[in-house]
């Protein structure tokens, strides 16, 4: 007779990686949307913030690249700069694009409400902090200064462009994974903002937790987003919560603050036998 094993990871959450911009700081996800905004508009060429948020969570040149093969803005670039965007205009626009990011993101670099005591909330369980993000690594050089004078400070950052391939590819969440010297890929929360994210942390094999209100699916800023009515608001969150949903992800919170109860479930779920 032939026996067959099954075996599963039943301990506790090693490590949460985190995306930026959306999730753990920028509340609404605005700086990347005004820079993308900013850059076309130069360029004669102007943008909606739909179009501007639907590659969300992409490398930032496959963003311009992405933005750039939509019918309506590749016909308008075409009809203002006569010929169709090539690969060298894709290139000049992107190199143009990283001081404008950059300025874009000194701008918007606070954290979420309640982000530091999820921090803390996290740290004292012992579990590792790691963060990955569509930006380059000069980009987000200052940001991540500030967001250490703030008391986050990840133990692991990667960006987009120190992997061969970004997300929805898993090299960034296995790459922070192996900096971070985590045991088992199912002992691993992946926390984003787009829809892209959860895609990289599924493709990982991680538990993933979408970021519904203040990130890039309702794309609002704190000051706007409470100045809706409950009836509004509840319309947009639960319009977001669908799309996290339908896209696979495992959970789906408000914001960053809403963690530490997510974390306490996947422990007993993992305890019990569950994989992500």
């Amino acid at each position: 007779m032939t026996f067959g094993y099954h075996r599963y990871y039943a301990g506790p959450v090693q490590a949460v990686v985190f995306d930026w911009a959306g999730t753990t700081i920028d509340f609404g996800s605005l700086a990347p949307i005004k820079a993308f905004c900013g850059l076309f508009e130069t360029n004669g060429v102007t943008i909606t913030l739909e179009e501007a948020r639907a590659p969300m969570g992409a490398e930032k040149r496959e963003h311009i690249k992405a933005l750039l093969e939509m019918p309506r803005i590749r016909e308008a670039w075409t009809a203002k700069h006569g010929a169709e965007p090539t690969e060298a205009v894709i290139d000049r626009l992107y190199n143009d694009f990283i001081p404008v990011q950059k300025q874009a993101i000194a701008e918007r670099t606070q954290l979420i409400p309640g982000a530091r005591e999820t921090f803390e909330f996290l740290e004292s369980r012992g579990i590792k902090l790691g963060a990955n993000t569509g930006y380059s690594q000069e980009m987000i050089t200052d940001l991540v200064q500030s967001a250490a004078e703030q008391g986050y400070k990840p133990a692991s950052t990667v960006c987009a462009t120190d992997v061969q391939r970004a997300r929805p590819f898993p090299h960034m969440t296995l790459k922070n994974i192996m900096e971070l010297e985590v045991e088992a890929v199912q002992s691993v929360v992946k926390v984003d903002d787009t829809l892209t994210g959860i895609e990289e942390g599924l493709n990982a094999g991680c538990w993933t937790v979408g970021i519904a209100v203040s990130g890039n699916e309702v794309g609002l800023d704190l000051a706007d987003w409470e100045a809706l009515s409950e009836e509004e608001q509840d319309v947009m969150r639960a319009a977001a919560y669908k799309r996290f949903r339908q896209s696979g992800a495992h959970y789906v919170i408000d914001s960053v603050a809403d963690l530490p109860a997510v974390i306490e479930d996947i422990e007993a779920r993992l305890e019990a036998g569950e994989q992500p």
